[in-house]
């Protein structure tokens, strides 16, 4: 092959780093990259190609260097999050255990619906050298490796095995990651020896691509099956999820909840839609959730689901609603749009909440916004006591409660995992549309400081001027704690708040709740630890470059974090807090939880059986 003016000879890594930097998004008329950078590790998997092309495109595709592969796909997802999905960052891994440690990351990623490529070193193709360091082999089939495993965490799955492969390869992915329905993590595998093979590149292949984000227009007969069904309603109720964030609905759900008068609720994913004050915001749903959003749905007649995949801590396991209650779901993805037997209207949020506005006249009985209103009153009542501190142990409420009335209404608040995000989604209280990421999708300890290092990064693009404040238990920073060095070498400033109770406290709580005794979560109750000590998170922080300070109790808590927020540095503040006393007790609903049937354990037996006994709210259906 030679080149020619159509052409251009490229290797395979060249050519998707050339094609990948000429890729835009516009973004309220405005037009950027449509990736953001990439967080990468380097091995002997992807340094010498991969690496050699990026290093060329240093200035349009800057590499942030990892210090752990999950949490580098943590840190994309917490930018793809900040971006409302427009925009994404690639990972790089070498071959073998480099590229298998983002696993957890892209289960996340699909989980939650959010972009993220990942371009991870592979076997050579020619099997000349095999086996080679880190391969892993399978004896009855030699295409079976370890990159395999990314098959179902993936929304788009390829291995490139030539070079040409890529201009059919590379587009798929993107409109993957960009379809507001499939949207997800797309995984491309790049062997050794491929990356470096050139080939004749049409020049056209890499010009310029400007894409826009699909809206989907509701179908027209979904919307009237909808309407005359909500119309018959004497209690409604709006789940609001994420995907109303995602699809720029905010405005829209505001108008249409105010015009019709009906209240609502939010999941964890969309837990910023309203402004705490607005008089229809009802509070969270859920097994998180508040008494008030609870309160509601267990009487609601229609609940119309908007950009929500009506997972198991929304619905209470399906036990939050009454048996009788009818779902409509507005949904991108047909998936979730027809679940447990809603009617279903397949369409973009903004578009259908217009075309249900357009054709809908209709007004929610007053006495139902008023028993709903009611219930938030009592609700607001309870978290401004739960958050109050004085003669009493400290907790998780109170952290949150010091930092919620000191931030800025832009902050962004992040928290996942153990017990913080079920503390943070019944006590915050939303100063600002979208400026809280809790996840709780995947669930995934260790998210906390990586992913608001992504969230840091995509803020700096977009507000530089605010914060990143994440809550993090002990469990969760010994897990996962190396990216608070990244923050300070990239000088993207975080504020951490490192709240140790000691071990895994939730699990704990939840273990003593189904009637077992302490066991392997408090490091206090671990067999194997002969004598349990305290870590010096302070000192630890301060080894990786931030200011960091241990204070006492919530008090000077809120005197550290004024200090935290006049720094420009990523500052941490560690406080214990009592892993028995201070939960917030009120707002849960039913949650499915596997009990043993049958136990010598009395306590657990008897736990059992009151679990069990709340069973029959559950409402069936897929």
């Amino acid at each position: 092959m030679t080149t020619t003016p159509e052409t251009i000879r490229l290797t395979t890594a060249q050519a998707i780093i050339r094609w990948l930097s000429n890729q835009f998004i516009e973004i309220d008329g405005n037009e950027m990259r449509l990736c953001g950078g990439g967080f990468g590790i380097f091995g002997h998997g992807n340094v010498t190609c991969l690496g050699e092309a990026l290093n060329t495109v240093r200035e349009e595709l800057p590499l942030y260097r990892g210090q752990n592969e999950q949490s580098m796909g943590f840190a994309a997802a917490g930018y793809a999050k900040q971006w409302l999905r427009q925009r994404f960052m690639f990972c790089t891994a070498s071959a073998g255990p480099g590229t298998a440690n983002l696993l957890t990351a892209a289960g996340l990623a699909h989980a939650n619906r959010l972009p993220m490529l990942m371009l991870c070193g592979d076997t050579f193709i020619t099997r000349l050298p095999d086996p080679v360091l880190q391969q892993m082999e399978n004896f009855n089939d030699p295409t079976f490796g370890v990159n395999d495993a990314f098959k179902p965490v993936s929304r788009f799955w390829d291995r490139i095995c030539h070079p040409a492969q890529v201009i059919q390869s590379l587009p798929a992915a993107i409109s993957t990651m960009l379809d507001p329905a499939d949207c997800g993590p797309a995984f491309i595998g790049l062997p050794q020896d491929v990356q470096g093979w050139t080939y004749d590149y049409p020049v056209e292949f890499f010009a310029k691509k400007v894409h826009r984000i699909r809206r989907q227009a509701p179908d027209a007969d979904e919307v009237g099956d909808a309407i005359a069904l909500l119309k018959t309603s004497k209690r409604p109720m709006i789940i609001a999820g994420g995907g109303v964030q995602y699809s720029k609905a905010v405005a829209e759900l505001t108008a249409f909840a105010e015009a019709h008068q009906i209240p609502v609720v939010e999941t964890i994913a969309g837990r910023a839609n309203m402004l705490a004050t607005h008089p229809l915001n009802i509070g969270p749903i859920g097994v998180t959730g508040s008494d008030s959003a609870n309160a509601i749905a267990e009487k609601a007649d229609v609940i119309v689901a908007i950009g929500t995949r009506l997972q198991d801590f929304t619905t209470g396991s399906w036990t939050a609603f009454s048996k009788d209650a009818k779902f409509i779901s507005i949904n991108a993805g047909r998936h979730d749009a027809g679940k447990h037997m809603s009617l279903p209207v397949v369409g973009d949020a903004k578009l259908s909440l217009s075309a249900f506005a357009a054709a809908l006249d209709y007004s929610t009985p007053a006495d139902w916004v008023a028993f709903a209103q009611d219930e938030r009153k009592k609700w607001d009542a309870y978290v401004a006591e739960n958050v109050s501190y004085g003669n009493r142990p400290n907790s998780y409420a109170q952290a949150i409660g010091i930092v919620n009335d000191l931030c800025e209404p832009r902050d962004r608040v992040v928290a996942a995992a153990g017990g913080l995000p079920a503390e943070v989604t019944a006590n915050w209280r939303t100063l600002d549309i979208g400026t809280v990421d809790v996840e709780f999708g995947f669930s995934c300890m260790g998210y906390e400081i990586a992913g608001a290092w992504g969230a840091r990064i995509a803020q700096s693009e977009q507000e530089p001027d605010q914060d990143t404040i994440t809550f993090c238990g002990d469990g969760s920073y010994l897990m996962l704690n190396s990216d608070i060095y990244s923050s300070v070498l990239s000088q993207k400033k975080l504020i951490a708040l490192v709240l140790d109770n000691g071990g895994f406290a939730v699990i704990n709580k939840l273990q003593n709740n189904t009637g077992n005794e302490s066991f392997n979560n408090l490091l206090e109750d671990c067999p194997t630890i002969p004598q349990a000590f305290g870590v010096d998170f302070v000192a630890h922080a301060a080894s990786m470059g931030a200011t960091a300070e241990k204070v006492p109790n919530p008090a000077e808590l809120a005197e550290a974090f004024k200090r935290a927020k006049a720094s420009d540095k990523t500052y941490v503040i560690v406080m214990d807090v009592d892993p028995y006393e201070g939960w917030t007790t009120e707002g849960h609903t039913w949650w499915e939880v596997g009990t043993p049937h049958v136990t010598d354990d009395e306590n657990v037996r008897q736990a059992h059986v009151e679990w069990e006994s709340t069973r029959s709210k559950q409402r069936r259906g897929v």
